[in-house]
């Protein structure tokens, strides 16, 4: 079996190589902007690998030649930063997932697996769990979502276009692991966050809002649940999240903090005054995304997939904040801890502030 992995670097990616590295038959093609060097370990060793940038003009030409006898291709690439550079965000992750698409359809493989998230729904509610009927229109706030329902709708055509093509989407909730803490770092926090006192198991100050209750799961778990979809012959969309719900009061609890009440307009011109002046990579929109989101019940994949998480919710979050505490990656571009990288703080010292360069 020949599978082919969009944006393989990244978390998810990353898990996911570790995971079908276990099994027994296929061949393994990873694609990205940047490949690994040939010293970077496991789980890139081995792997056949293929420089792409997917937002290109010749991006579908490119793709179509490395999709060829492909069984399945699984799509993970996304682009989260830089924030302030939306056009930029927006050639890559939705103008990628179009050429994507279309050199899957041109290539002829029969099967597309699809790097969704719990950021495609429209908003919802934080009292109960949602099925994958919830509508997939996104949050309006936020250009990650916006872009995520966006492509959701492209594959909704593909499908009536090419009823052939087996489509996947997989909607997890917040996925850590310990490999990617510096990633999610230089991502979502900056270069200044004192994310060190972690090494203390303790989070001495958490926002609380009534709306503040998310999803997580580990990305082996995650990486679980592509394979399943990846090997088997599901179709459709699957929520991917696990126990317990996230809420300002059980992560306080766990990493021996306090909760402070903090209003919703607060926390977005806290998020607005500190991205305008860079001292922070993520904008208002991913505040919104946070109390809007709906709550997810995983009840599909557990049932067709098969799938059940081995890590609960809070472990996971545990195992994130040890990587961000030690500093933590792996031998992969997008995932080095490398402290010269933008969202680093030695990036700074060479004008690099967050969310105004590219980190992938």
């Amino acid at each position: 079996m020949r599978i082919v992995i969009v944006g393989a670097t990244g978390n998810v990616g990353t898990a996911l190589l570790r995971r079908l590295r276990r099994e027994s038959e296929g061949q393994l093609v990873g694609v990205a902007r940047r490949p690994p060097g040939p010293h970077a370990g496991a789980p890139y060793d081995g792997i056949r690998w293929h420089a792409c940038d997917i937002g290109a003009p010749d991006a579908v030409g490119t793709l179509t030649a490395i999709f060829a006898r492909a069984d399945v291709v699984v799509h993970l690439a996304w682009q989260i930063q830089p924030s302030h550079d939306q056009r930029t965000l927006h050639r890559t992750n939705v103008g990628g997932s179009r050429a994507v698409s279309d050199a899957v359809v041109r290539a002829g493989v029969p099967a597309l697996v699809y790097a969704s998230s719990v950021g495609t729904y429209a908003p919802g509610p934080k009292d109960h769990p949602v099925s994958e009927r919830w509508p997939a229109t996104g949050v309006t706030g936020s250009s990650y979502s916006r872009d995520k329902a966006e492509v959701e709708a492209m594959l909704d055509i593909l499908e009536a276009e090419h009823p052939w093509l087996r489509v996947v989407r997989l909607r997890p909730g917040l996925t850590f692991q310990r490999d990617a803490g510096t990633e999610i770092s230089r991502y979502f926090l900056g270069p200044l966050a004192p994310v060190r006192l972690l090494r203390f198991g303790r989070l001495p100050v958490v926002p609380a809002n009534r709306r503040l209750r998310m999803q997580a799961v580990h990305a082996d778990d995650v990486a679980d649940a592509y394979a399943r979809a990846i090997l088997g012959d599901a179709r459709g969309a699957f929520n991917v999240a696990a126990d317990p719900v996230l809420t300002p009061e059980l992560v306080a609890r766990h990493f021996k903090g306090w909760t402070v009440p903090v209003a919703a307009p607060v926390l977005r011109a806290a998020a607005a005054l500190t991205w305008r002046a860079r001292l922070q990579p993520v904008d208002t929109g991913w505040v919104d995304l946070a109390l809007n989101v709906p709550l997810m019940s995983s009840e599909r994949a557990e049932s067709e997939l098969g799938w059940r998480p081995t890590v609960d919710a809070v472990a996971a979050l545990k195992d994130l904040f040890a990587g961000m505490a030690h500093r933590t990656g792996t031998g992969s571009p997008p995932m080095s801890a490398a402290p010269d990288l933008p969202g680093r703080p030695a990036a700074l010292l060479r004008s690099r502030p967050p969310g105004t360069t590219n980190p992938y």
